[in-house]
């Protein structure tokens, strides 16, 4: 797949030969990735906000979202948590819909976001709001709470820092609900891994139609590099195994894994496991 070739080389560091390859390929994705090395995009992930915006409230996360936000808020209904903390809210896209649907509210809200314009995009009137990471925040704040939630959010802590940060969690809530993607397990740089990227993003690409060029020259496509060349990580996502087990290390038990929705990245699941805080 002349794609795949693609990727490799520029994993090898050759770029004139990625974007000649690319260009070759008969593909929205081929297109969109030889436009984006040809203009030497090199900027953050994120520095495009409309771009990040249009991605994540468009194509296959509009599905996502409202099957998440659904799944929440049976849970809050069902546990009937007096608190709930939200690490890694965002702005709110899974939150506030969840506690709009659900027939119980928690009385206490924490919200954590490290991003203070996305956390004031949030929402949640009465919600107590913390811009700091996870890890700090619970550094600093002993509190504890009968749910704890993070959606799509622990993936994009470093691996030694989420183990850290499970560990502190622990003791503090009575159950932890984490929705996360089941990523294939491939051997990262491999052929496998290159050809699952290329049929994956082809897919991504595909769910945009007339935005697809706005969202995979402002996101996909330095995402995509990211993980194709191993560089300038973003996120540590894992297979759903490997989550149950982290959990478990981490002093969790009773780890459910549960099919949330189907997505072009992976599949996405939604992870509830039982702390050690009662009441």
């Amino acid at each position: 797949m002349i794609l795949v070739d693609a990727l490799a080389a520029y994993r090898a560091g050759d770029v004139s030969q990625a974007i000649e390859l690319a260009s070759r390929a008969d593909s929205p994705l081929g297109a969109e990735l030889s436009a984006y090395l040809a203009t030497d995009g090199s900027g953050p992930v994120y520095d495009q906000p409309a771009a990040f915006t249009a991605f994540i409230r468009g194509g296959g996360n509009v599905g996502l979202y409202s099957r998440l936000s659904a799944a929440l808020a049976a849970r809050y209904a069902a546990l009937r948590p007096e608190s709930l903390l939200d690490l890694g809210c965002g702005d709110g896209l899974a939150v506030e819909p969840a506690l709009a649907q659900s027939s119980f509210r928690p009385g206490r809200i924490d919200l954590v976001e490290p991003s203070a314009a996305l956390l004031a995009a949030v929402d949640v009137p009465g919600a107590n709001r913390f811009e700091a990471t996870a890890q700090s925040f619970l550094g600093a704040n002993g509190s504890t709470w009968n749910l704890a939630q993070s959606t799509f959010a622990m993936q994009s802590m470093r691996p030694p820092v989420r183990a850290a940060v499970l560990r502190e969690l622990r003791p503090r809530t009575e159950t932890l609900v984490l929705a996360e993607f089941d990523i294939p397990v491939l051997d990262e740089g491999s052929p496998d891994f290159l050809e699952s990227l290329v049929s994956r993003y082809e897919r991504g690409v595909a769910e945009y139609g007339a935005r697809a060029s706005l969202v995979a020259q402002g996101f996909l496509m330095p995402v995509l590099l990211g993980v194709a060349a191993g560089a300038e990580r973003t996120n540590w996502e894992q297979p759903a195994l490997a989550w149950v087990a982290q959990l478990e290390i981490a002093g969790f038990t009773d780890v459910v894994v549960e099919p949330l929705a189907d997505y072009w990245w992976s599949p996405a699941v939604l992870i509830t496991a039982r702390g050690s805080h009662a009441g």
